[in-house]
């Protein structure tokens, strides 16, 4: 199944134009949906209940492979992502992992999503990694965004940046080899019921907030993305986004099978007209695994298998083995 029919968009009610952006309306007859500046407090926090323990916290990680399709210097590049996805404590304080949990410190869901792929003779490597409070944090609701960041490598050298959301807002440091952009820090504001687009996954899993109906739509402050600004060379800013749970179920297939899938959008109005859209296919069935995924520059990754593994012990010769799992190859020893 080719990507256009894997993401085909089922009928919706008559769409609305928001500030140059065509966006699924915001409104279904009859859904609840917050609009204008309703914060995101007004939606559910996500539930870190017993059944969220039994899965999350059982000394695993799940990882999850795809195949990636990936956009870059005008091309549609072809390569593999892999989502790990595993709570651990954090240090407010410090901003990462404690050795030993202790006084101050609460528990989090972490993403880290590994995207690879080539460009002419050379790779691109790129990892995100999000973190969320699954406990209230600076007054904030349990689901909220306490850290990302976001390192690239490849030939021409590195980048690297990530956001502490701290008690009076957001601290932004960034490195890169580019001119003009080579050490930075600054601190943006934190509005009411912000939340960030890097943390998108979490959110459309029901893992981070805020936790909608099917039907439900609702606008938020949306802090754009670490990724966008490193490789787009564009400063970080808060936009206006929908939040979409539509309603109704899809049977899609990828290279891991058939599934029943709900769609989650987040439609994001960037200034200027410029517009951009995620659509997440996520599992009907706990634990609401996503499927598929793409953005509306041509970004989209296909489920090929996934494991719950305590990956950081599968270090010796012949773990790689375990790739396979995931519908993924060991890397060839040739490989630079």
């Amino acid at each position: 199944m080719d990507t256009k029919t894997l993401f085909r968009e089922r009928p919706l009610a008559k769409p609305l134009i928001v500030g140059g952006l065509v966006i699924a309306a915001l409104l279904l007859e009859g859904a609840a949906c917050q609009q204008g500046g309703a914060a995101a407090e007004t939606a559910a926090s996500p539930r870190y209940d017993a059944s969220y323990r039994a899965r999350w916290r059982d000394g695993k990680a799940e990882l999850a492979g795809y195949a990636l399709r990936y956009p870059r210097y005008g091309e549609l590049r072809r390569g593999t992502a892999v989502m790990i996805t595993v709570t651990e404590p954090f240090d407010p304080d410090s901003g990462v992992k404690p050795e030993r949990a202790g006084k101050g410190h609460v528990q989090a869901i972490k993403l880290n999503l590994a995207q690879d792929f080539g460009t002419g003779v050379y790779d691109y490597n790129m990892m995100t990694t999000a973190i969320v409070a699954t406990e209230p944090l600076f007054g904030r609701t349990a689901g909220s965004t306490a850290k990302v960041s976001f390192g690239s490598q490849e030939w021409c050298g590195h980048v690297y940046a990530q956001l502490r959301f701290g008690k009076a807002g957001v601290q932004m440091t960034s490195h890169s080899y580019f001119e003009g952009e080579a050490d930075q820090s600054r601190a943006l504001p934190h509005p009411a019921g912000g939340h960030d687009e890097d943390s998108l996954p979490l959110w459309a899993r029901g893992l981070a907030a805020p936790m909608l109906q099917p039907g439900q739509a609702l606008r938020v402050p949306l802090l754009s993305s670490l990724v966008r600004s490193r490789l787009q060379h564009v400063q970080l800013s808060w936009q206006q986004a929908v939040l979409t749970r539509h309603a109704g179920v899809e049977q899609v297939t990828v290279p891991a099978g058939s599934f029943e899938v709900e769609r989650m959008t987040a439609e994001i109005d960037y200034k200027h007209g410029e517009g951009r859209v995620w659509t997440f296919l996520v599992e009907r069935a706990q634990p609401r695994r996503i499927i598929a995924f793409e953005r509306d520059d041509g970004l989209s990754a296909k489920l090929l298998g996934d494991k719950r593994l305590a990956y950081w012990k599968l270090q010796k010769e012949g773990h790689e083995r375990h790739l396979k799992e995931l519908g993924l190859s060991p890397r060839g020893p040739a490989m630079p």
